[in-house]
């Protein structure tokens, strides 16, 4: 038990570091250096845009995440929220916030996703998600098709088959250097409400 977290704390920071850093630390297949960019950006990852006509579906967690959710107050100076059932990691740096507040994320029960409340709530700087992919349905394959963070803005929105989006968020795939298979999917947010992780 104590080396399947050890491994997963060790994703789980060459995910955050790889995803801060900016040049490739290490030659992948493609020669992206393991970051694959669905936005066509470069580090800073770009802009959000519109998912409008764009169906995708949500990925599945590996096994149902049932009565869990996290609480932290976040302030001005920044702070991290991390969901280590779940394999999530949001970063939210100084100035972001301007006073104090108390944030809570409540995953989905069956698909990478989830709430973040207070709903509405805007940034002044990118609040950036890391997704580790090892509590996944895509843990340990390769990717069939390219991976999307997406923006829901109905919290009652079925997961279930296609799910239509308003926005896509600017992300990155990390992929293993060792195995080539995808480790992590980063993106950066500016507001809450309910985002997914999803495939085309």
């Amino acid at each position: 038990m104590f080396s399947r977290k050890l491994v997963f704390l060790a994703a789980l920071s060459g995910a955050v570091i790889l995803a801060s850093c900016s040049d490739p630390v290490a030659p992948y297949a493609d020669g992206s250096g393991g970051i694959s960019d669905n936005r066509g950006s470069q580090p800073g990852l770009g802009s959000p845009t519109s998912g409008a006509g764009l169906d995708v579906r949500a990925v599945w967690w590996s096994r149902d995440h049932k009565n869990l959710q996290v609480s932290k107050t976040i302030g001005p100076s920044g702070g991290v929220i991390s969901i280590p059932e779940t394999g999530l990691t949001m970063s939210f740096p100084a100035g972001a916030l301007t006073s104090t507040l108390t944030i809570t994320v409540t995953p989905d029960e069956q698909y990478v996703a989830y709430k973040m409340e207070p709903a509405g709530t805007q940034f002044l700087k990118d609040v950036t998600v890391t997704q580790s992919l090892s509590a996944t349905s895509l843990s340990g394959a390769p990717l069939r098709s390219q991976l999307y963070a997406a923006y829901i803005a109905d919290d009652s929105v079925n997961l279930s088959g296609k799910v239509p989006v308003l926005e896509i968020e600017p992300s990155k795939t990390i992929f293993s250097p060792l195995s080539g298979l995808p480790d992590a999917q980063v993106w950066v947010i500016r507001h809450f409400s309910r985002y997914m992780l999803a495939s085309g």
